[in-house]
């Protein structure tokens, strides 16, 4: 791997970047991406846009998060492993778009990399991009190994009850805040389940959550997260929810619909051939939480995927970490995706 590649990454995980506090993480790719070849700025959300060659050119854009969830780890290499805080989820995969958009032998097109803020929470800076940029194809970063590729991610539906009821003794009969509670969430699960066949797989069904939930007699809340899969009636499911709310108060905090991407599209083939180049079999994913794919791939309706190196199933937790023989490699694979997808769009090829 190349000293640059590595010591961007490092650099990258270095700085916190919790949602909502990516200002100094942009600001640092902000300064560097001009080392890399690109005219960059920071936008008016807090993105992080570099762009290189053409501006009127057909353009391929890179997307990956900067922004991580609150928790940090201590940053520490230990061999080939880099630990810390983002390194998959979702650093590593932006710091490869970066990487391998600089090193492309690329010509009649234009390389768009962003670096957007919020994807933790609820999308804003990929929203704006979808508002503001209107790209001829596109990638999305996140963890799926280096041979594999993303073409699908579950919707999510994120929603929060209220209830109340009068204060009764704890020997009464009438019904507790709580136990309102309670009955509103079996009534959404069992809503969900009725939705599922028993060899269902996990993307094509939906997946509700318990995120938190709290209360007394008088007051309870709860807040629940459902997983919807592609072709999930979201109109049919809130109606339910206002009936099944009864009394309570509801309120609905995201609606991110489900998206599956062509497995023939030019993205899609432009990483296999790269993947295949090194000799192992692509694997297409379909995984069951949201990205940012969700957002910007409905309103563009562009080829994409999802690609990007690292262990999806330490997301989030107190082992994350990547291995840098992988992020080398990952970086390698979207290089020449990058090349053959050049070729198709110019008809070069």
């Amino acid at each position: 791997m190349s000293t640059r590649a590595e010591t961007l990454l490092l650099r990258m995980v270095g700085i916190p970047s919790p949602s909502g506090e990516e200002a100094a993480l942009a600001s640092y790719l902000a300064e560097v991406l001009p080392d890399f070849g690109f005219e960059a700025h920071v936008d008016e959300v807090g993105n992080v846009i570099g762009r290189r060659g053409d501006p009127t050119a057909p353009m391929i854009i890179l997307i990956g998060h900067m922004d991580t969830v609150p928790s940090q780890i201590p940053v520490r290499l230990e061999g080939p492993l880099l630990h810390g805080r983002g390194t998959v989820d979702a650093k590593g995969p932006l710091a490869a778009m970066i990487c391998a958009a600089a090193e492309a032998d690329v010509q009649g097109v234009q390389l768009v990399v962003a670096g957007v803020v919020e994807e933790e929470t609820f999308g804003r800076g990929a929203t704006h991009l979808a508002e503001t940029f209107r790209p001829d194809a596109g990638f999305v970063g996140e963890p799926n190994g280096w041979a594999g590729v993303g073409i699908g991610y579950k919707g999510r539906v994120m929603l929060r009850f209220d209830v109340s009821r009068p204060s009764v003794h704890t020997a009464s009969p009438e019904e507790k805040a709580t136990e309102a509670g309670v009955v509103f969430w079996n009534r959404v699960t069992a809503y969900c389940d009725a939705l599922s066949t028993d060899d269902a797989k996990a993307f094509d069904r939906p997946i509700p959550t318990l995120v938190e939930m709290g209360g007394s007699i008088e007051e309870a809340s709860l807040t629940i997260s459902v997983r919807t899969p592609p072709g999930f009636d979201l109109d049919a499911f809130e109606s339910f929810l206002a009936e099944a709310a009864a009394d309570g108060v509801l309120k609905i905090e995201d609606r991110t619909p489900a998206v599956r991407v062509d497995a023939r599209g030019l993205v899609v083939r432009a990483l296999c051939a790269g993947i295949r180049a090194r000799g192992e079999r692509p694997k297409l994913k379909l995984k069951t939480g949201t990205a940012d794919l969700n957002i910007v791939q409905p309103r563009w309706d562009v080829p994409m995927a999802v690609y990007g190196p690292g262990d999806s199933s330490l997301d989030h937790t107190d082992r994350e970490h990547i291995d840098l023989g992988e992020y080398a490699t990952a970086i390698d694979v979207l290089r020449e995706a990058l090349e053959l997808l050049a070729q198709e769009l110019t008809g070069a090829g």
